[in-house]
């Protein structure tokens, strides 16, 4: 059974301007949600405090186990239902480093046992120092910027042969990112600087290839952390990971398209840039949607069946896997056309790895 017809036609490219418009909404919206709320909501790992999942013989009130806590001491205590609400879970935070000691699970089932009546029972105790949280957090969106430039590396080498050039600006790019973290420079801003800078550096130096793969990568990062920040989910480790594996999956679904554009350049000298492209992402369209549709089959019995731990790991790559085919359709190969001189820079190309 074909799924998509050979010879499939749909103008991508001549529609361009709506994805456009619909990029730039969903990132607006997406900034938009971080700036009100003064960016993401912080889990334990990067918040740091501590966090107790416990569970209960029966159904009590978050009134009566805030009162078991109270005789704690604990600072500032939030709970909420945690899973299922026959499971009568709930989760405990602090933003407060308490010491958790061989008595701790004991004092608060004693307490929570005194005030709810209920048996209680400790699933779960996390503890991260606001220092290690810290750390944590500036190492995650290192390792998400460092993901993107070595990616540039390679798209540049890969498409462009410009393996030398994309090195040294990537070397300068980390650089000054280290050199600047040394003399107490913020690292989210470093990292958004080091951002705009790459893209007017790739920009200037006709990494056109690379400027178009990123681009998309950094769409759809945007689009994911606004989302979930909008559904108002934390972001942990888990979710760093998640994004990371989201950067993996766009990019492999850009490189099959930029492959077939390459291809075709060389194939149909004749033809435009623009139909070229748009000859490309049909070509490779059957591909991309039915990769996607079975990824997402996978992430879906994660969501539903998976249980509460990985439920908000599951549901980032969801996003991301959405978004991440739409961009490598609607944003990486459009970006191609509008950088101008595609055509002509791949001839080129192609004619060196003839003589050669």
């Amino acid at each position: 059974m074909e799924f998509i017809k050979p010879g499939i036609n749909i103008d991508f490219i001549g529609k361009r301007t709506i994805g456009y418009l619909i990029s730039a909404i969903l990132i607006a919206t997406s900034l938009l949600t971080l700036l009100i709320l003064g960016g993401p909501r912080y889990g334990i790992d990067f918040a740091g405090g501590t966090l107790v999942q416990v569970r209960f013989d029966r159904e009590v009130s978050i009134a009566e186990v805030k009162a078991g806590l109270d005789e704690l001491s604990m600072t500032a205590p939030t709970v909420q239902s945690y899973g299922p609400s026959e499971e009568n879970e709930y989760l405990v935070r602090t933003g407060e480093a308490l010491a958790t000691g061989d008595d701790f699970s004991e004092r608060i089932t004693e307490a929570l046992a005194t005030s709810t009546g209920a048996e209680a029972q400790i699933r779960r105790v996390e503890m991260v120092g606001p220092q290690v949280g810290e750390t944590l957090r500036e190492k995650a969106l290192l390792a998400l910027f460092y993901a993107l430039i070595f990616i540039t590396i390679y798209i540049s080498g890969r498409f462009e042969l410009k393996w030398m050039v994309s090195a040294v600006t990537a070397g300068v790019l980390i650089l000054a990112v280290y050199l600047f973290s040394l003399i107490g420079v913020s690292i989210p801003v470093l990292i958004l600087v080091a951002l705009m800078a790459s893209l007017l550096l790739f920009w200037q130096l006709h990494l056109r290839y690379a400027m178009g793969a990123i681009v998309a990568l950094i769409h759809d990062v945007i689009i994911t952390v606004g989302i979930f920040t909008i559904l108002g989910k934390e972001f942990s480790l888990p979710i760093v990971a998640a994004l990371l594996t989201i950067i993996g999956y766009s990019l492999n679904d850009t490189i099959v398209v930029f492959d077939r554009i390459r291809e075709n350049f060389r194939r149909y000298a004749r033809r435009g840039t623009a139909e070229n492209i748009n000859r490309s992402v049909n070509e490779t369209l059957s591909r991309t949607i039915l990769t996607s549709v079975t990824t997402l089959i996978v992430l879906l019995c994660l969501f539903f069946l998976g249980g509460d731990i990985i439920h908000d790991f599951a549901l980032a790559l969801i996003i991301g896997v959405l978004v991440g085919t739409y961009s490598s359709v609607f944003v990486a190969s459009p970006i191609l056309l509008v950088l101008g001189g595609e055509a002509v820079a791949v001839r080129q190309e192609v004619s060196s790895d003839s003589a050669a």
